[in-house]
């Protein structure tokens, strides 16, 4: 995988200094189709065994929802990039046995979902049909990108009493940066795969650097937010949360944890107690 990484990483920073256009059309591929679906983990598969399934088509592409208990006080999951739904099992079942419903979905190209690629606006769809189907949920969990197109859906007719976003990026090209990096592309190559990124994954949406970040019109969202990111995060830095906190000043709180880094952390029993302490406060009274 190194070597591969390696070679890809040569081949584009090489073009990009003949062509640098070529060389950005083919990290649009690389950032747009990647040839990465993660697996059920075998410690996953008794909670999502448990799920009662759904479809629904969202672009085209047949994604399948899973969800659990009753239908009341619903709880909307979102997975991140390259992830799944079950990655999400231990906190489904920590709601799940605090009485409430959490609901969730494989992204496109993820999981068990049809394509090969997906969106932050195809997020934002998934979350709308399951708020037109669930109700106003009692609140909203997301990790990483999953957090992060939480924002973009509550800004449009998604509705929810509480949103913790976990390990989630502020900005919207903070994840373009994260790639480059990922990959060390040259910066000669950034502004081509920036302008492949609104002409070809988004042609219809404008201005999409603010509006899909977290901490655009802050004012609109109202609402209790638990911002959850640990200190050496390796692949969101923890100042985008403390970004997030910054426009959410006096309605966000920033949990800071150690040693988990950026996937555990969705599985830690202390994160997933503060989780649902948070969720559960207004029962609590």
């Amino acid at each position: 995988m190194r070597l591969r990484a390696a070679l890809i990483r040569t081949a584009i920073n090489t073009t990009g200094l003949l062509a640098p256009g070529l060389a950005g059309r083919w990290a649009l591929h690389l950032y747009r189709y990647p040839a990465v679906r993660v697996a059920v983990r075998p410690a996953e598969e008794p909670m999502m065994r448990r799920a009662t399934r759904d479809r629904l088509t969202v672009a085209g592409k047949e994604t399948v929802v899973y969800s659990w208990g009753d239908g009341r006080r619903p709880v909307l999951l979102t997975h991140g990039w390259l992830s799944r739904a079950s990655r999400l099992a231990p906190l489904a079942e920590a709601l799940l046995d605090a009485g409430y419903s959490p609901v969730t979905f494989d992204a496109p190209g993820c999981g068990e979902s049809a394509g090969r690629e997906t969106s932050i606006l195809e997020y934002r769809e998934l979350a709308r049909r399951l708020h037109a189907r669930h109700g106003r949920f009692a609140a909203v969990v997301g990790h990483s990108v999953g957090g992060l197109s939480l924002f973009f859906a509550l800004r449009d007719e998604v509705k929810a009493e509480r949103l913790v976003s976990i390990a989630a990026p502020a900005e919207f090209d903070y994840l373009v940066d994260g790639f480059r990096a990922s990959l060390g592309l040259s910066h000669r190559v950034v502004p081509h795969l920036r302008q492949g990124i609104e002409r070809r994954i988004f042609p219809a949406e404008v201005d999409i650097w603010r509006r899909f970040s977290a901490t655009h019109r802050p004012a609109e969202l109202t609402l209790p937010m638990l911002l959850v990111h640990d200190e050496a995060d390796d692949m969101i830095d923890i100042g985008q949360s403390r970004l997030v906190a910054a426009a959410y000043e006096g309605q966000a709180r920033l949990l800071v944890t150690r040693g988990l880094g950026h996937r555990r952390i969705i599985s830690d029993p202390a994160v997933l107690e503060a989780v649902v302490g948070f969720v559960s406060a207004d029962d609590l009274g």
